[in-house]
């Protein structure tokens, strides 16, 4: 195990270790995700390392939790921090600061966790992806028009496909659907005739039936065929109805990405139609005298793709395909390049893959540069442009909330002064500290761990109290929380005690499930940008990593957006002050973690508020939706809450007659369980 990783709580005992004994190994599936991690770290330090504002020596200030932090880096121009020390949330010349938003929620009963969106963060993504689009067609001379679409999957919540259609309409930005729910909802919200809805994943007769009506209404609906099994049921449907389709095709490019979702490309992906697939498509239509139908090339290079030279070289490809096919005969006018403009959640500039190493008018640019130059050598008609930014739309928007209720800390408590009565291993674990210095360090080290050990075994076998032990372990941290001064100032550090104080970070419990509101976090080591949204005009005395409120060890968060393409053990944060909160935010949480979440130990969906920021400066509540009932999450898996109160009220009445409560009792506790039916599922303060 690396050294790093060591915790003072699971060092192998050195006795154990001369005998043999050994501890569990990690399984295959384990392996596999510790080699995915430090793979994916060595890679981040391979990265060239972006400059960093300096710490600076004196009086902590704003400026040192900005570069800290790294709002700047990773914020995309959106957050900074007000001279307050409170995070603040701009577009244009407004901003507002969180806690002054939080503040709101309370007095409106909104309780913690909340995801708060920012409804002008949305609409400045939209505008600043068409608008570099179009500086980019201008700029190189490009003869043809871009249009965006949506894809809902990415977060399907009827509030952001709402804005979307809303802030979307000037640029007839549409919508991408995978399924039949997916395209009634695009229906029945966008209103802009022209509008591009682009139709991926397998469609029944039903789903193209719903598409062919979309064309009838004034859409713009391409069936992008992923299959050769989806041709003849278009063809039918289209006949049958008298309405005829617009055709796209899904190819599968050979080009490779990096980044975490690689492998939706290439010839394993799951989707798209192999060359000679093509080539029957192509002959099928042909033979249906509805060649004419096919007008859109599909691709999808990648999602998250942080190198530039990737997109450039898998656009490239695809030109091919469509240059071969307009050869063909197909009447193709649109260039569909799917996903993959990436999100850079680390702000490191990189090609680690939750990094990018372009900014949005540099992937524009290429993206239209490639097209045009290749499409002049091939004498082609210049397509409109189309791609399917979900991430990179929706993420910057959405800001998870929440309090911190509680804390741990391996700190030694109350050391007692020696004394001749006490236990041997107490007095030998004291003499360790005559020692203590740079010279014995290891010694001292391995000396502390052997007699906490020995405490531990004795104390299992009923020879040591439980005084005496905590006596033992407290010892042992102080000692621990000593060398680790000592190493800091050291030149060479033993490997052994590397990561040292890693092992004795604080714990900080926020209000919140990992699972439902972070569910990337936990099944894809997905790092967010987590930072306190108040007190940042204070310094951090503290390093700790975040653990949730539900009942498993996997809810906890140990990986952490560092500074010059490190990922962090821990955090830097603040001590908690007696009756008062301390709020910590996670952002770019827009895309994917509300629409993946799940209800482990049933906590629900949170709070959700979405806020417009004015221009004259301030904030407006624009939609309160509340989070899960407990009624409601226990109906999601098939409980019935009133059956239950009638089960909880037969129980309670039964008790009555049993005599182990008055009738009195009996109500105050049906109240009890009624009133935790509509409650929140997560952790609330009493008043």
């Amino acid at each position: 195990m690396n050294a790093a990783k060591k915790s003072a709580d699971k060092t192998v005992n050195t006795r154990a270790a001369k005998t043999g004994k050994a501890g569990k190994h990690p399984s295959a599936k384990q392996q596999t995700k510790q080699q995915a991690k430090q793979a994916a770290k060595q890679l981040a330090k391979q990265q060239p390392k972006p400059a960093s504002t300096r710490r600076h020596s004196g009086e902590w200030s704003t400026e040192q939790s900005l570069d800290l932090y790294g709002f700047e880096r990773w914020g995309n121009d959106y957050f900074s921090v007000s001279k307050d020390g409170n995070v603040t949330a701009r577009t244009l010349n407004a901003q507002v600061e969180l806690i002054d938003i939080v503040n709101g929620m309370l007095e409106r009963d909104m309780q913690m966790p909340v995801l708060l969106r920012i409804e002008n963060i949305l609409d400045a993504q939209i505008k600043r992806l068409n608008m570099a689009f179009r500086e980019a067609i201008a700029s190189h001379g490009y003869r043809a028009d871009y249009r965006g679409v949506y894809p809902i999957k990415v977060n399907q919540q009827s509030q952001v496909v709402e804005e979307i259609a809303a802030f979307g309409a000037r640029y007839k930005h549409g919508f991408e659907v995978g399924s039949k729910p997916e395209i009634v909802v695009a229906l029945s919200t966008l209103e802009e005739p022209g509008s591009l809805i682009i139709c991926n994943g397998y469609k029944d007769k039903e789903f193209i039936e719903l598409g062919l009506s979309a064309i009838k209404l004034g859409f713009t609906c391409v069936f992008v065929v992923e299959t050769p099994s989806e041709i003849p049921s278009i063809i039918e449907c289209s006949r049958r109805t008298g309405i005829e389709p617009i055709i796209g095709v899904r190819v599968k490019t050979t080009a490779s990405v990096g980044g975490h979702w690689n492998s939706t490309s290439g010839d394993r992906s799951v989707f798209g139609l192999t060359t000679s697939q093509l080539v029957e498509l192509v002959d099928l239509l042909k033979a249906e005298n509805m060649l004419h139908c096919l007008q859109l090339l599909h691709c999808h290079l990648g999602s998250q793709i942080p190198d530039i030279k990737d997109i450039r070289s898998g656009i490239t490809e695809v030109c091919r395909y469509y240059a071969d096919l307009v050869a063909e005969g197909a009447a193709l006018k649109y260039i569909d390049l799917g996903g993959g403009l990436a999100v850079d959640y680390t702000g490191w500039g990189s090609t680690f893959g939750q990094s990018r190493n372009y900014s949005l008018n540099e992937y524009c640019d290429d993206i239209v540069d490639t097209l045009k130059t290749t499409f002049d050598s091939y004498g082609i008609e210049h397509p409109t442009i189309v791609t399917e930014s979900g991430r990179a739309t929706i993420a910057y928007s959405s800001i998870l909330i929440f309090n911190v209720v509680d804390t741990t800390t391996f700190e030694p408590g109350h050391l007692p002064a020696a004394n001749k009565e006490e236990h041997s291993l107490i007095s030998s674990m004291r003499d360790i500290y005559a020692n203590l210095n740079e010279s014995h360090v290891q010694e001292c080290y391995n000396d502390a761990h052997y007699y906490r050990n020995e405490a531990r075994e004795l104390f299992r076998r009923g020879q040591l109290n439980l005084r005496t032990r905590s006596v033992c372990e407290n010892l042992f941290l102080d000692l621990l929380q000593k060398i680790t001064l000592i190493t800091k100032e050291m030149e060479r550090v033993p490997s052994d005690l590397e990561g040292l104080d890693i092992s004795l970070a604080d714990i900080y419990y926020g209000n919140f499930s990992l699972f439902q509101s972070l569910p990337d976090s936990w099944a894809i080591d997905q790092l967010f940008p987590i930072a306190p949204i108040h007190r940042l005009n204070e310094k951090p005395t503290r390093k700790a990593v975040i653990a949730d409120i539900t009942c498993d060890s996997d809810g906890k968060i140990d990986e952490f957006v560092g500074d010059e393409g490190e990922v962090a053990r821990v955090l830097p944060l603040h001590e908690l002050r007696e009756n008062e909160e301390y709020y910590l935010g996670v952002f770019l949480v827009g895309a994917y973690q509300e629409t993946l979440g799940d209800l482990h130990n049933l906590f629900g969906d949170t709070n959700v508020v979405s806020v417009r920021i004015k221009s004259e400066g301030g904030y407006d509540f624009v939609k309160e939706i509340q989070g899960d009932s407990i009624a409601d999450v226990l109906s999601y898996v098939e409980y019935y809450p009133k059956e239950m109160q009638e089960r909880h009220r037969n129980t309670a009445e039964r008790a009555v007659r049993e005599g182990r409560i008055t009738a009195r009792e009996r109500q105050q506790i049906i109240k009890l369980f009624t009133d935790s039916l509509n409650g929140y599922t997560y952790f609330e303060k009493e008043d």
